[in-house]
Protein backbone atom coordinates (compact mmCIF):
# COMPACT_ATOMS: atom_id res chain seq x y z
CA UNK A 1 0.00 0.00 0.00
CA UNK A 2 1.35 3.48 -0.73
CA UNK A 3 1.97 5.59 2.14
CA UNK A 4 0.15 9.34 1.97
CA UNK A 5 1.92 11.99 4.03
CA UNK A 6 -0.77 11.92 6.55
CA UNK A 7 -1.20 8.31 6.79
CA UNK A 8 3.16 8.46 7.54
CA UNK A 9 2.17 10.89 10.44
CA UNK A 10 -0.15 8.39 11.93
CA UNK A 11 2.57 5.95 11.90
CA UNK A 12 4.98 8.31 13.41
CA UNK A 13 2.66 9.08 15.54
CA UNK A 14 1.74 5.52 17.02
CA UNK A 15 5.35 4.96 17.43
CA UNK A 16 5.80 7.99 19.33
CA UNK A 17 3.52 6.87 22.09
CA UNK A 18 4.53 3.80 22.13
CA UNK A 19 8.32 5.45 22.98
CA UNK A 20 5.88 6.94 25.86
CA UNK A 21 5.05 3.68 27.26
CA UNK A 22 1.92 3.37 26.07
CA UNK A 23 -0.04 0.17 25.86
CA UNK A 24 -0.41 -0.42 21.28
CA UNK A 25 -3.30 -2.51 22.84
CA UNK A 26 -5.21 1.25 24.04
CA UNK A 27 -4.76 2.38 20.27
CA UNK A 28 -7.19 1.01 17.98
CA UNK A 29 -6.60 0.35 14.85
CA UNK A 30 -8.29 1.91 11.48
CA UNK A 31 -9.46 -1.96 11.29
CA UNK A 32 -11.15 -2.06 14.30
CA UNK A 33 -12.26 0.96 15.13
CA UNK A 34 -16.11 2.09 14.77
CA UNK A 35 -17.47 5.37 13.82
CA UNK A 36 -20.14 5.78 16.74
CA UNK A 37 -23.30 8.43 16.24
CA UNK A 38 -24.90 10.98 18.68
CA UNK A 39 -27.99 12.66 17.47
CA UNK A 40 -27.71 16.11 18.99
CA UNK A 41 -30.21 17.56 17.40
CA UNK A 42 -32.49 17.29 14.64
CA UNK A 43 -30.13 17.11 11.67
CA UNK A 44 -26.81 17.13 13.82
CA UNK A 45 -24.85 14.53 14.85
CA UNK A 46 -21.04 13.81 17.08
CA UNK A 47 -19.08 11.61 14.94
CA UNK A 48 -16.36 10.13 16.94
CA UNK A 49 -13.45 7.84 15.49
CA UNK A 50 -9.79 6.85 16.36
CA UNK A 51 -8.75 11.31 15.98
CA UNK A 52 -10.79 14.23 17.20
CA UNK A 53 -14.51 15.00 17.17
CA UNK A 54 -16.74 15.74 14.50
CA UNK A 55 -19.56 16.87 13.76
CA UNK A 56 -21.96 16.14 10.92
CA UNK A 57 -24.73 18.49 9.82
CA UNK A 58 -27.45 16.96 7.18
CA UNK A 59 -30.17 18.55 5.13
CA UNK A 60 -31.74 19.73 2.09
CA UNK A 61 -27.98 21.66 1.62
CA UNK A 62 -25.78 18.58 1.72
CA UNK A 63 -23.59 17.28 4.33
CA UNK A 64 -21.57 19.98 6.17
CA UNK A 65 -18.82 18.09 8.39
CA UNK A 66 -16.27 19.69 11.35
CA UNK A 67 -13.06 17.71 11.13
CA UNK A 68 -12.86 14.70 9.48
CA UNK A 69 -10.44 12.31 11.29
CA UNK A 70 -7.39 10.41 10.25
CA UNK A 71 -7.02 9.43 6.93
CA UNK A 72 -7.36 5.70 7.37
CA UNK A 73 -10.42 6.25 8.48
CA UNK A 74 -12.43 8.29 5.71
CA UNK A 75 -14.00 5.20 4.53
CA UNK A 76 -15.88 4.29 7.58
CA UNK A 77 -16.93 7.79 8.59
CA UNK A 78 -18.48 8.13 4.81
CA UNK A 79 -20.27 4.54 5.18
CA UNK A 80 -21.84 5.94 8.84
CA UNK A 81 -22.99 9.72 7.03
CA UNK A 82 -24.48 7.23 4.59
CA UNK A 83 -26.87 6.06 7.31
CA UNK A 84 -28.06 9.02 8.19
CA UNK A 85 -28.07 10.99 4.76
CA UNK A 86 -28.10 10.15 1.09
CA UNK A 87 -27.20 13.56 0.17
CA UNK A 88 -23.20 14.06 -0.77
CA UNK A 89 -20.63 15.72 2.16
CA UNK A 90 -20.73 19.31 0.26
CA UNK A 91 -18.13 21.42 2.75
CA UNK A 92 -15.73 20.35 5.64
CA UNK A 93 -14.74 22.71 8.54
CA UNK A 94 -11.14 22.04 10.00
CA UNK A 95 -10.99 23.59 13.60
CA UNK A 96 -7.16 23.22 12.92
CA UNK A 97 -4.36 21.74 10.98
CA UNK A 98 -3.99 18.35 12.67
CA UNK A 99 -3.93 15.11 10.82
CA UNK A 100 -6.02 13.67 13.38
CA UNK A 101 -8.96 16.29 12.74
CA UNK A 102 -7.89 16.27 9.09
CA UNK A 103 -6.57 13.54 7.70
CA UNK A 104 -9.76 12.75 5.85
CA UNK A 105 -9.63 15.81 3.62
CA UNK A 106 -7.95 14.52 0.20
CA UNK A 107 -10.34 11.63 0.44
CA UNK A 108 -13.56 14.07 0.68
CA UNK A 109 -11.95 16.79 -1.43
CA UNK A 110 -11.65 14.32 -4.42
CA UNK A 111 -15.46 13.17 -3.70
CA UNK A 112 -16.42 17.30 -4.30
CA UNK A 113 -15.82 18.42 -1.21
CA UNK A 114 -14.97 21.85 -0.30
CA UNK A 115 -12.70 22.94 2.82
CA UNK A 116 -13.04 25.61 4.91
CA UNK A 117 -10.66 26.70 7.52
CA UNK A 118 -8.74 29.70 8.79
CA UNK A 119 -5.93 31.33 7.11
CA UNK A 120 -3.20 29.41 9.05
CA UNK A 121 -4.82 26.25 8.37
CA UNK A 122 -3.58 26.62 5.44
CA UNK A 123 -0.26 28.13 6.12
CA UNK A 124 0.80 25.05 7.92
CA UNK A 125 -0.70 22.36 5.99
CA UNK A 126 1.12 23.76 2.90
CA UNK A 127 4.52 23.82 4.36
CA UNK A 128 6.43 21.54 6.51
CA UNK A 129 5.87 21.61 10.17
CA UNK A 130 8.33 20.61 12.92
CA UNK A 131 7.10 19.71 16.64
CA UNK A 132 9.46 20.53 19.47
CA UNK A 133 7.51 18.34 21.25
CA UNK A 134 7.80 14.54 18.75
CA UNK A 135 11.18 16.44 17.77
CA UNK A 136 9.70 15.26 14.28
CA UNK A 137 8.69 16.53 10.81
CA UNK A 138 5.40 16.72 9.42
CA UNK A 139 5.28 17.12 5.12
CA UNK A 140 3.48 19.50 3.63
CA UNK A 141 -0.27 17.85 2.82
CA UNK A 142 -1.01 17.09 -0.89
CA UNK A 143 -2.31 19.96 -2.76
CA UNK A 144 -6.15 18.34 -2.28
CA UNK A 145 -5.91 18.43 0.89
CA UNK A 146 -6.19 21.81 1.58
CA UNK A 147 -8.54 24.45 2.78
CA UNK A 148 -9.93 25.78 -0.51
CA UNK A 149 -11.55 28.52 1.47
CA UNK A 150 -9.75 30.75 4.36
CA UNK A 151 -11.02 33.41 6.60
CA UNK A 152 -9.09 35.85 8.97
CA UNK A 153 -11.72 36.17 12.22
CA UNK A 154 -15.20 35.03 11.59
CA UNK A 155 -17.10 33.22 8.34
CA UNK A 156 -21.37 32.16 8.95
CA UNK A 157 -22.83 29.47 7.40
CA UNK A 158 -26.53 29.00 6.41
CA UNK A 159 -26.84 25.33 6.30
CA UNK A 160 -29.14 22.55 6.60
CA UNK A 161 -31.49 25.42 8.65
CA UNK A 162 -28.81 26.10 10.80
CA UNK A 163 -26.43 29.68 11.26
CA UNK A 164 -23.42 27.73 12.11
CA UNK A 165 -20.76 30.44 13.48
CA UNK A 166 -16.79 30.40 12.73
CA UNK A 167 -15.17 32.32 15.04
CA UNK A 168 -11.16 32.10 15.39
CA UNK A 169 -9.88 32.51 18.75
CA UNK A 170 -6.58 33.92 20.15
CA UNK A 171 -3.73 31.03 19.48
CA UNK A 172 -4.29 28.22 21.81
CA UNK A 173 -3.88 24.69 20.66
CA UNK A 174 -2.42 25.90 17.70
CA UNK A 175 -2.42 29.64 16.10
CA UNK A 176 -5.28 28.38 13.69
CA UNK A 177 -8.14 27.59 15.96
CA UNK A 178 -11.28 27.82 14.80
CA UNK A 179 -15.15 26.72 17.28
CA UNK A 180 -18.39 26.72 15.70
CA UNK A 181 -21.89 27.45 17.03
CA UNK A 182 -24.78 26.19 15.55
CA UNK A 183 -26.71 28.64 16.96
CA UNK A 184 -30.60 27.31 16.66
CA UNK A 185 -29.49 24.06 17.89
CA UNK A 186 -27.59 25.51 20.78
CA UNK A 187 -24.15 22.95 20.04
CA UNK A 188 -20.83 24.32 19.75
CA UNK A 189 -17.67 22.27 18.44
CA UNK A 190 -14.57 23.61 20.46
CA UNK A 191 -12.00 21.63 18.55
CA UNK A 192 -8.66 21.01 20.42
CA UNK A 193 -9.09 24.16 22.64
CA UNK A 194 -11.22 21.69 24.72
CA UNK A 195 -9.93 18.15 25.86
CA UNK A 196 -13.10 17.22 28.42
CA UNK A 197 -11.48 14.91 31.05
CA UNK A 198 -8.27 15.26 29.82
CA UNK A 199 -4.66 17.06 29.95
CA UNK A 200 -4.95 19.02 26.72
CA UNK A 201 -2.37 18.90 24.21
CA UNK A 202 -0.47 21.88 23.75
CA UNK A 203 1.22 22.62 19.89
CA UNK A 204 4.02 25.07 20.67
CA UNK A 205 5.74 24.60 18.05
CA UNK A 206 2.14 25.73 16.08
CA UNK A 207 1.88 28.97 18.06
CA UNK A 208 -0.22 27.30 21.18
CA UNK A 209 0.11 28.05 24.92
CA UNK A 210 -1.18 27.26 27.82
CA UNK A 211 -2.05 31.30 28.26
CA UNK A 212 -3.50 30.98 25.08
CA UNK A 213 -6.30 28.18 25.30
CA UNK A 214 -7.44 30.24 29.14
CA UNK A 215 -7.96 33.15 26.67
CA UNK A 216 -10.01 31.40 24.55
CA UNK A 217 -11.92 29.74 26.95
CA UNK A 218 -12.62 33.06 28.45
CA UNK A 219 -14.15 34.11 25.21
CA UNK A 220 -15.92 31.23 24.51
CA UNK A 221 -17.50 31.11 27.96
CA UNK A 222 -19.91 33.61 27.48
CA UNK A 223 -21.28 32.41 24.22
CA UNK A 224 -22.53 29.49 25.73
CA UNK A 225 -25.13 28.44 27.99
CA UNK A 226 -26.58 25.74 30.74
CA UNK A 227 -28.20 23.75 27.97
CA UNK A 228 -25.64 24.10 25.19
CA UNK A 229 -23.86 20.60 23.86
CA UNK A 230 -20.32 20.95 23.47
CA UNK A 231 -18.31 18.92 21.30
CA UNK A 232 -14.95 18.64 22.53
CA UNK A 233 -11.89 18.17 20.43
CA UNK A 234 -11.14 14.84 22.47
CA UNK A 235 -13.39 13.21 25.18
CA UNK A 236 -17.05 12.73 25.94
CA UNK A 237 -19.37 15.23 25.14
CA UNK A 238 -19.62 18.40 27.51
CA UNK A 239 -21.47 20.76 29.35
CA UNK A 240 -20.88 24.49 30.34
CA UNK A 241 -20.37 22.96 33.32
CA UNK A 242 -17.56 20.61 32.08
CA UNK A 243 -15.75 23.79 30.34
CA UNK A 244 -15.86 25.72 33.59
CA UNK A 245 -14.26 22.80 35.21
CA UNK A 246 -11.86 22.54 32.49
CA UNK A 247 -10.64 26.38 33.01
CA UNK A 248 -10.45 26.07 36.66
CA UNK A 249 -8.26 23.12 36.24
CA UNK A 250 -5.84 24.98 33.50
CA UNK A 251 -5.40 28.54 35.79
CA UNK A 252 -4.37 26.36 38.84
CA UNK A 253 -2.01 24.52 37.46
CA UNK A 254 -0.28 26.94 35.03
CA UNK A 255 -0.30 29.33 38.58
CA UNK A 256 1.87 26.89 40.41
CA UNK A 257 3.87 25.73 37.99
CA UNK A 258 4.52 29.52 36.86
CA UNK A 259 5.25 30.35 40.69
CA UNK A 260 7.70 27.55 40.91
CA UNK A 261 9.39 28.69 37.53
CA UNK A 262 9.55 32.42 39.27
CA UNK A 263 11.44 30.82 42.25
CA UNK A 264 14.07 29.57 39.21
CA UNK A 265 13.09 25.58 39.83
CA UNK A 266 14.62 23.92 36.26
CA UNK A 267 11.78 21.81 34.28
CA UNK A 268 13.27 18.53 35.99
CA UNK A 269 12.50 19.81 39.59
CA UNK A 270 9.12 21.34 38.36
CA UNK A 271 8.26 17.63 37.07
CA UNK A 272 9.62 16.46 40.44
CA UNK A 273 7.52 17.86 42.44
CA UNK A 274 4.06 17.20 40.64
CA UNK A 275 2.50 20.29 41.03
CA UNK A 276 -0.46 18.61 39.58
CA UNK A 277 -1.05 16.10 41.56
CA UNK A 278 -5.20 16.98 42.81
CA UNK A 279 -5.97 16.62 39.10
CA UNK A 280 -3.72 13.66 37.78
CA UNK A 281 -6.87 11.09 39.00
CA UNK A 282 -9.35 12.85 37.16
CA UNK A 283 -7.24 14.59 34.05
CA UNK A 284 -3.84 12.46 33.17
CA UNK A 285 -4.45 9.55 30.44
CA UNK A 286 -2.21 7.65 28.57
CA UNK A 287 -0.56 10.45 26.33
CA UNK A 288 -0.08 13.14 28.50
CA UNK A 289 0.75 11.16 31.83
CA UNK A 290 1.40 13.78 34.83
CA UNK A 291 5.18 14.27 33.94
CA UNK A 292 4.71 14.89 30.57
CA UNK A 293 1.59 17.37 31.27
CA UNK A 294 3.72 19.18 33.97
CA UNK A 295 7.14 20.00 31.49
CA UNK A 296 4.56 21.01 28.46
CA UNK A 297 3.15 23.44 30.68
CA UNK A 298 6.71 24.61 32.09
CA UNK A 299 7.82 24.79 28.36
CA UNK A 300 4.75 26.67 26.93
CA UNK A 301 5.30 29.26 29.98
CA UNK A 302 9.11 29.73 29.60
CA UNK A 303 8.42 30.01 25.64
CA UNK A 304 5.36 32.57 26.53
CA UNK A 305 7.87 34.74 28.98
CA UNK A 306 10.47 34.82 26.78
CA UNK A 307 8.56 35.79 23.21
CA UNK A 308 7.14 38.57 25.93
CA UNK A 309 10.74 39.61 26.94
CA UNK A 310 11.48 40.58 22.87
CA UNK A 311 8.30 43.17 22.65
Amino acid sequence: MTQTPTLVRFVSLLALVLTASVALAQIPTAEEAEVKIIQLADGLYMLTGIGGNMAVSIGTDGVFIVDDDLAPMAEKIKAAIATLSKEPVRMIFNTHWHFDHAGGNQFFAKQGAQIVAHDNVRKRMSTTQYSSYFKSESPPSPDAALPVITFDSTATFHLNGQTIRAIHTPPAHTDGDSILIFEEANVAHLGDVFFNSMYPFIDISSGGSIRGIIAAVDRILPLLNDETKIIPGHGPLATLADLQKYRSMLMLVSARIQALIDEGKTKEQVVTLRPTTNFDADWAWSFLPADRWTGLIYDSLVESAGAGSTD
